[in-house]
């Protein structure tokens, strides 16, 4: 039986204090590593299998481009991305696709709304409807078609576990946590989704979040290009005002969320945190692992305090502030 996270061996990971009662209470696990990628703390049991949901991303990223796909710059940066599916993150989805002689038809992620209020509202009333390029893993997927093209392989079929796209990212993802994959889920999007545990995620980001774009090693360049990307681009990894963008913007790390209350987050001199939220629900998941990062020293506390304003973490009552979401007792 597969060893997956459970309550007995979880610890309380954020709050929800409203009137200064605590009404929610998070619990999970985390681990911090070091800059030399030793592990500094445990908050629970990281040797737990999760899926790691998008926070898999920027591993499926680096496997596509060893791959072939040339991307670079804000093309590279979406490729990682969970955007919001404004027209600014379609124009760039849609420019990765044309580049490889691809269309929107090519996509085999499920057609969605875009995440972005502002840009639903203004498609409701021209009564557009759902596309897969607003569909916010639509630069996973353009990416994985691009490695496709740039290969050889088939465009169709390219999500199934057993195609050659698929069993490049499983090495990839092998040698990036260090361990064989423990079992292989479908992701939301439709792509392959591969367990690990908590620490192997960790470590894997900590590879990808501390490599060097100058590596005369492949794996280790395009890591380091991707990481460079998305700090330059910080609108491409989800989009204005939400989580991961405005702690990429105001802490300068490496930020990657996952559906299910999955985090992962480097801190710029290389301090890795990886985090699950045991019920799913990623709320404090940004301001627990900037808070992590900031008791390891790694960034100031002062910038965690600014981040944590700009975040959506007041409780409100009558219209007014009453309370907050906040890091719990077991970090």
């Amino acid at each position: 039986m597969l060893e997956t996270l459970t309550v007995a061996d979880s610890v309380e990971l954020a709050v929800v204090e409203r009137s200064g009662f605590v009404e929610s209470r998070h619990a999970g696990a985390a681990v911090v590593l070091s800059p030399e990628g030793e592990v500094v703390s445990r908050h629970g049991n990281a040797d737990a299998l999760i899926l790691p949901r998008s926070s898999m991303k920027p591993l499926q990223a680096v496997a596509c481009v060893t791959a072939g796909a040339a991307l670079e710059g804000e093309q590279l940066a979406m490729s990682t991305a969970s955007h919001t599916g404004t027209d600014r993150h379609v124009e760039v989805v849609r420019e990765m696709l044309v580049a490889g002689g691809l269309t929107e038809d090519d996509l085999a992620c499920p057609p969605s709304w875009p995440g972005d209020t502002d840009t639903r509202s203004e498609m409701t009333r021209d009564h557009a409807e759902p596309s897969r390029i607003r569909m916010n893993c639509s630069g996973k997927h353009a990416a994985m078609l691009r490695a496709c093209v740039a290969t050889g392989w088939p465009t169709e079929g390219y999500l199934d576990p057993a195609h050659p796209l698929q069993l490049h990212i499983r090495e990839t993802v092998e040698r990036l946590i260090g361990a064989k994959v423990a079992h292989t889920a479908i992701d939301g999007c439709g792509a392959p989704v591969h367990a690990m545990t908590l620490e192997g995620l960790a470590r894997s980001i900590h590879r990808i979040g501390t490599a060097s774009d100058r590596s005369p090693f492949a794996l280790h360049r395009v890591a380091g290009q991707l990481v460079r990307a998305v700090r330059e681009n910080p609108w491409t990894i989800a989009g204005p005002g939400h989580q991961d963008t405005v702690a990429i913007e105001r802490l300068g790390v490496f930020a990657k969320h996952g559906a299910e209350g999955v985090m992962v987050m480097v801190a710029p001199g290389g301090t890795t945190v990886a985090l699950k939220m045991l019920d799913g629900n990623g709320r404090a998941a940004t301001i627990v692992a900037a808070t992590l990062l900031a008791r390891a020293g790694a960034v100031a506390e002062t910038d965690v305090a600014a981040l944590a304003a700009e975040l959506p973490l007041v409780v409100n009552g009558g219209g007014a502030p009453v309370g907050t979401i906040r890091p719990g007792a077991g970090i």
